[in-house]
């Protein structure tokens, strides 16, 4: 609950939306992948290196996670299929025959079904989520705050203490 309550703060903070839009969009592929291989390392190394929202993260990561229960089958599928391609024999016996390509786990179908399918959605999740953050400040967040409740509360005393502790 912890976490949703920082991810309802981010979004209504003054963070910026493409920050948001990463954390879900790099969530989203620890969410679809299988947890063991170098796609997660580089992927984590990306949330911890740039300015990434992790709570955005977290919540999208979890919630892609239960989305790929139901399709692992689907792509352990599409893996195997391009695994036996006959045109990517040459390119698969090339790469396995590389230490990095040993280190990618690629040889597992749903491994490399599975990225190939996040990575091509990486960048509608982006693009979606960027708007959606946009969507919510611009409609959502600016009723919320017309609310009479609303404007007492942020003219309270209690809240500014609040505030100054939270930061």
């Amino acid at each position: 609950m912890g976490l949703l309550a920082k991810l309802l703060k981010a979004l209504n903070s003054d963070s910026s939306p493409w920050q948001l839009a990463f954390g879900f969009a790099l969530g989203m592929i620890m969410g679809l992948t299988p947890i063991l291989g170098l796609h997660t390392l580089l992927v984590a190394f990306g949330v911890l290196f740039f300015r990434v929202n992790v709570s955005a993260f977290l919540v999208s990561w979890a919630a892609f996670s239960l989305l790929a229960i139901p399709l692992s089958a689907t792509f352990a599928n599409f893996g195997e299929s391009l695994l036996l391609a006959e045109s990517m024999q040459g390119i698969w016996t090339a790469f396995y025959s590389t230490y990095l390509g040993q280190l990618t786990q690629f040889y597992h179908t749903l491994t490399l079904g599975s990225l190939v399918v996040s990575l091509i959605l990486f960048p509608f999740t982006l693009l979606l989520s960027k708007q959606l953050v946009e969507k919510y400040r611009k409609t959502f967040m600016q009723w919320v705050n017309q609310l009479r409740i609303v404007q007492l509360i942020k003219g309270s005393g209690f809240y500014h203490l609040y505030q100054s502790v939270g930061n």
